[in-house]
């Protein structure tokens, strides 16, 4: 029962975590597009910076608690979580605590987490940060999670393969487990354009492969141009272009690569961070999506590649068959040459092209803000529902 004598659950989620990305696109999507009364929850509890909350939906039924602490580092913040969050959560009379950043040490209960970041979960991705300040921030990162996730009454995962992998760790979890994807932005939605052979394209009109992902040790994006070479040196007239942010080390091994193999300054093009608002344009103009990661969560960005109406082709790592399924040809995403086979599939069939691009936009519509914020409120109020029973 809320203060305002509504009748339902009263759901309080710990954003104090959440301030940039995916993160806050979340809980913005879930907010926007949830039916409260379908889920008999009569009111939302948000803590969070002021940053966060004010990208949140102004609504009656959501009231937003800003904590000023947490802005000025992870000490502080953990420290507030262990000391002041769970007397808050009663005071706000909350029957169940939703934690989306995943690290939870406080004394409340029922708490759900989630699942967002496979990379601590993966030893072999751990040791290419090997001995620096992120695979320390990721070994510690291992451990609170860890630790969270087996205290937790309820567990959200985005992909069956993160639920496996995460619990090839933590052990097998005591905690009610749900797998409940992520949306997707509909502004990425493009129907498949017409294909054509590659007997008509040309240096003067290349076939077009696009690779949108942060330059990181993971995405392999050095392997993707000397499997673009390979095909160039067949005679194939395919141009690379390359974009989003970079991580240091990971961008000096790119241009390392590109500086190693003659002529890419004709057909490669690293364009760097792309604003959200205009990346669908850069997919509209391609021809081809190559997704080459070899860690994901929930491959978000191969998702916007299906839905721009594009062929794939993709890594065979993580939960990207999962995602993908039979919409794609996969290879190893360190191997240049098993890369090459799998574009030059498509550059030789107009036909799997074809098929390939209809099939992946149609499995990326299945992924909807809609969808996801009714499953996870149902699962939220499930949880509500057992503590006060």
């Amino acid at each position: 029962m809320t203060e305002n004598n509504q009748p339902g659950a009263v759901i309080g989620i710990d954003a104090t975590n959440l301030r940039l990305g995916g993160g806050v696109t979340h809980l913005i999507e879930l907010l926007k597009n949830v039916d409260l009364a379908e889920h008999q929850v009569a009111q939302v509890v948000v803590w969070g910076c002021q940053e966060t909350l004010g990208s949140l939906p102004t609504v009656d039924w959501l009231k937003k608690i800003s904590i000023g602490s947490v802005r000025t580092g992870y000490v502080r913040r953990v420290m507030w979580q262990r000391l002041f969050l769970s007397r808050a959560v009663l005071r706000a009379g909350c029957d169940v605590l939703f934690v989306p950043g995943g690290n939870y040490i406080g004394s409340f209960r029922p708490i759900v987490t989630m699942s967002r970041n496979m990379l601590p979960f993966q030893i072999k991705e751990l040791t290419r940060y090997f001995f620096s300040l992120i695979w320390l921030r990721l070994l510690i990162l291992r451990q609170v999670q860890t630790y969270s996730f087996r205290q937790a009454s309820g567990m959200i995962f985005l992909t069956d393969y993160a639920r496996t992998a995460v619990q090839g760790v933590t052990g097998q979890l005591t905690a009610k487990t749900a797998v409940i994807p992520h949306g997707l932005n509909r502004r990425f939605e493009q129907t498949p354009k017409p294909q054509i052979s590659i007997k008509n394209y040309s240096s003067a009109k290349p076939f077009r492969l696009i690779y949108v992902s942060i330059v990181d040790l993971y995405k392999h994006q050095w392997c993707v141009v000397e499997a673009v070479a390979l095909l160039r040196q067949e005679g194939y007239p395919v141009v690379l272009e390359l974009a989003g942010p970079s991580y240091q080390p990971a961008l000096c091994k790119l241009q390392k690569a590109i500086s190693r193999v003659k002529g890419t300054s004709e057909w490669v093009q690293y364009v760097g961070n792309i604003p959200y608002e205009t990346l669908s344009t850069h997919y509209a103009a391609a021809d081809l999506g190559i997704f080459a990661s070899s860690c994901e969560n929930m491959p978000n960005i191969l998702l916007e590649t299906m839905a721009s109406g594009l062929p794939v082709a993709c890594s065979n790592k993580g939960p990207m068959p999962e995602v993908l399924g039979d919409a794609g040809v996969y290879f190893d995403p360190e191997s240049p040459s098993d890369i090459a086979s799998a574009i030059r599939q498509y550059l030789d069939s107009t036909e799997l092209r074809t098929t390939h691009a209809l099939a992946s936009y149609q499995r990326a519509r299945q992924y909807s803000w809609e969808r996801c914020a009714d499953e996870t409120f149902s699962f939220l109020a499930g949880m509500a529902k057992k503590r006060n029973n």
